[in-house]
């Protein structure tokens, strides 16, 4: 398992990576793309999986018959933010194969259906939406909507779904293929410290914070930045700038956190006023409560000081997902199977002081929390060390990572084989 495990490692670590800031560029429907499908389709034909690509770009390698039902399905995604890490990921693609060797090595017999996916667009960096290809599978986003996605270039989803080889016109709900299947369990580097805290290596999620996406457009006036009177001035940077003040002030007071991380400015001259300013905000929190009262909070501030300012505002909410609770009975099976894999059958490293596997929540969105509506589902977080993540610093430990894929391996043994 170790081999396998670093042998896939050393071969995805390179695809996609900037020579200039360590980090990843894999965006949907790109060249990086295009190379990290055609190593997902590799690695499943080395171990004689039935591959194919579903109607919405999502990658699945199948061991059985993918129309026999009650399918036990895990797997991430490959796709990163701009100058992502390693780990966000293509952690939970790289275990779910290794999780199949070992399984293998074993000598154990499936008795239902097994397939590893790989997600497409699950980071939303080129269209500005999360989730894309299980969003489309599960019905959460029309074919209309996505037709209607387009990255800062002004490239349309269908035309960039051309271009890579893909048809656009072929896209949109596919219950025929959620109806297959009996479980999904993703495995995902944990992006916070909770784990590092608790000197837990493996963790069980019990739910993903509602969260989601808003666009602030600050519209004023252009004019010369060296002749032009301060009072005279219709500067949107500067509402702009008090806006994402006012989200870290809204986050605290909520207990939540709010972001504002990309901005676009138009002219975009270094001796210019801007006529426009736009900023996207990402605000997640515990409950739907809280999540309200900051993005409220958030508008009121801005809309307040863009008009002591004399600046037009508009705001549009792009993405929103409410919470999601995992299911209940499939969190609690995987308890059950890793704790007794821990106590009967001597398996190392999974289990930390407390002797269990803890149940926590997360504020990252994920494909599993997408598809929580329609099918059973359920994650495997790996400990980070650093809780940093969506940055070149994210990590995780080699005894860490192999003790997820040895949990993963007996969470699939019992879902699959008994």
């Amino acid at each position: 398992m170790s081999e396998t495990f670093h042998a896939m490692w050393r071969s995805l670590r390179p695809l996609g990576r900037s020579a200039a800031s360590g980090g990843y560029r894999r965006y949907a429907w790109t060249d990086a793309d295009a190379d990290c499908r055609l190593w997902f389709r590799m690695q499943a034909e080395a171990r004689r999986l039935d591959v194919e690509t579903d109607r919405n770009g999502n990658q699945w390698a199948w061991l059985g018959d993918p129309t026999a039902g009650d399918a036990v399905v895990t797997g991430s995604h490959l796709d990163s933010v701009p100058d992502g890490g390693a780990f966000d990921g293509p952690l939970g693609v790289v275990s779910s194969f290794a999780a199949l060797d070992e399984l293998r090595a074993r000598g154990v017999s499936f008795k239902r259906p097994l397939a590893i996916v790989n997600f497409g667009d699950e980071e939303g960096a080129r269209f500005g939406l999360a989730c894309v290809g299980s969003r489309l599978t599960a019905g959460r986003l029309t074919k209309e909507q996505a037709h209607e996605l387009r990255d800062g270039d002004g490239i349309s989803l269908p035309q960039a779904m051309e271009a890579a080889g893909y048809d656009p016109d072929a896209i949109g709900p596919d219950p025929e293929r959620l109806a297959r299947i009996g479980a999904f369990v993703e495995l995902h580097v944990e992006q916070g410290r909770v784990l590092d805290l608790s000197g837990d290596p493996i963790g069980i999620a019990s739910s993903i914070w509602p969260h989601g996406r808003w666009r602030y457009d600050f519209a004023g006036e252009a004019n010369h930045a060296g002749t032009t009177r301060l009072v005279d001035r219709r500067d949107p940077m500067l509402t702009y700038a008090e806006t994402v003040l006012a989200a870290r002030r809204e986050a605290e007071l909520a207990g939540a956190v709010a972001t504002f991380g990309k901005i676009a400015v138009e002219p975009n001259g270094v001796n210019a006023i801007p006529s426009l300013v736009r900023g996207w905000l990402d605000a997640r929190a515990a409950d739907q409560g809280a999540l309200d009262a900051v993005v409220a909070g958030v508008e009121t501030a801005a809309r307040d000081y863009a008009d002591r300012h004399g600046i037009d505002l508009t705001v549009v909410r792009e993405s929103f997902t409410p919470v999601v609770d995992f299911s209940h009975a499939l969190r609690d099976e995987l308890s059950r199977i890793l704790g007794d894999a821990a106590a009967t059958t001597g398996t190392t490293g999974i289990t930390g002081p407390s002797g269990k596997v803890p149940v926590l929540g997360t504020g990252a969105g994920h494909d599993a929390g997408i598809l929580s509506e329609s099918i059973p589902t359920a994650m495997l977080f790996v400990r980070n060390p650093t809780g940093v993540s969506h940055s070149p610093a994210e990590f995780a430990a080699e005894d860490d990572c192999l003790a997820g894929v040895r949990a993963l391996a007996d969470v699939l043994e019992e879902l699959a084989c008994r």
